[in-house]
């Protein structure tokens, strides 16, 4: 009996706490609620969310217009090197990677080989003109005897006139030869033909060089100036054509990550013609590349300023929505409260944006987040975000 009192009390004693704990939760749960106090009341906690948004700053500012496309340097001029004679070679007068000018001695060929060619060939011409020397004196003296009796014969006095003719044509033959022979001795001087950069050493000093020889000695490369190569499509054409007849247009040549400028230069022509398998045409830019910045072969980007548009009004490109009825940006009001604004867009350059019409200087648009928002959605800037009105990778101040 003692142990079964025990457990029953036990029991009851559960049971009870049980249903304290039951009436205080049913105690709590009919409390009214009381309202908590904010900036907006009652209607604020139960109705309108804040949406943590990114804004920028309409601004009034010069816009650069450029045109983008992909190039490839190449050398203003490309000369391989090569010997006119065949001989050896016997000095070498320049270093790899050496800055020569128009003219500047770059190998000799060994030239006495051609000395003595010139010294035959000069023997020869003297023995000619000797012999025409004499011929001349007889032919004055057949023809004296020809007219005064008739002692010789017609015949002898042409044979003799015929004498001269040859021997006056063995002399002039004789001068070419040395004429050529010169030329030759000349040859064996290489200079450089144009100003440029000199390559690595094809031929070593010592070996026998031929005329012939597809390697040539050296590659001379002109690097200054130096071109680029590049293509727009070719619905650009016509515009860049009808701006180059105001003055040289500017080129810009970038790294092939864009990000760095690497040299600046001017537009020179456009190409004759479309590649009708891309749609594009080709451009020349020439860069004058006194740092060295521009090597050929090497591919760039190249952006060409069109046109620069005084006093446009500009949003960051990010700003701009698309929707059924048209382009759209939502508006911060100083409430903190956005409007959704239609607006016309007439360019857009990089990250920026030109408006024509619906937004005005100094207002301020959304340019994240705007997929929470909608008309009188009210929102709270960021904390740290990007600075309004920031500028695109083409600035007006790079066109200055």
């Amino acid at each position: 009996m003692g142990v079964e009192s025990s457990l029953c009390f036990g029991r009851a004693a559960r049971l009870g706490v049980m249903l304290s704990i039951a009436a205080i939760l049913s105690g709590c749960g009919d409390a009214p609620a009381k309202p908590q106090a904010g900036k907006g009341g009652g209607r604020q906690g139960a109705g309108q969310q804040v949406v943590p948004v990114a804004i920028a700053k309409v601004e009034t500012r010069d816009l650069p217009v450029y045109l983008n496309g992909l190039g490839s340097v190449e050398a203003f001029n490309t000369v391989v090197v090569k010997s006119r004679v065949d001989g050896q070679l016997v000095k070498v007068a320049f270093r790899e990677g050496q800055q020569v000018k128009e003219g500047d001695l770059l190998a000799i060929i060994d030239p006495r080989p051609f000395e003595v060619q010139l010294s035959q060939a000069q023997a020869t011409l003297y023995k000619d003109q000797s012999a025409l020397k004499d011929a001349r004196v007889n032919l004055d003296r057949f023809k004296e005897l020809f007219q005064n009796g008739g002692v010789i014969s017609k015949q002898q006095l042409d044979t003799q006139e015929s004498l001269v003719g040859q021997l006056e044509g063995a002399v002039r033959a004789d001068q070419a030869q040395i004429d050529n022979v010169k030329l030759n001795l000349f040859y064996t001087r290489i200079t450089a033909p144009v100003s440029g950069r000199v390559g690595l050493r094809q031929v070593d000093l010592g070996n026998i060089v031929h005329a012939s020889d597809s390697n040539g000695l050296l590659v001379l490369t002109q690097l200054h100036p130096i071109a680029v190569i590049f293509t727009l499509p070719a619905d650009n054409l016509a515009s860049v054509a009808q701006h180059m007849r105001s003055g040289p247009l500017r080129v810009e040549a970038f790294s092939r990550d864009d990000q760095t400028k690497l040299a600046t230069g001017k537009l020179l022509t456009i190409d004759n013609q479309v590649d009708p398998s891309t749609g594009t045409g080709k451009l020349k830019g020439i860069f004058e590349n006194t740092e060295e910045a521009l090597w050929p072969n090497q591919f760039v980007n190249c952006h060409l300023l069109l046109e620069v548009r005084k006093n446009a009004t500009v949003a960051p490109a990010a700003a701009i929505q698309r929707g059924p009825q048209g382009t759209y940006v939502f508006v911060m009001k100083p409430d903190k409260t956005v409007d959704l604004r239609y607006v016309t867009v007439s360019l857009t350059v990089g990250s920026i944006a030109e408006i024509t019409k619906g937004l005005n200087p100094a207002e301020v648009v959304v340019t994240d987040g705007q997929d929470k928002l909608q008309a009188g959605s009210r929102v709270e800037p960021r904390t740290g975000a990007a600075s309004p009105g920031q500028k695109p990778e083409q600035t007006a101040e790079s066109v200055q």
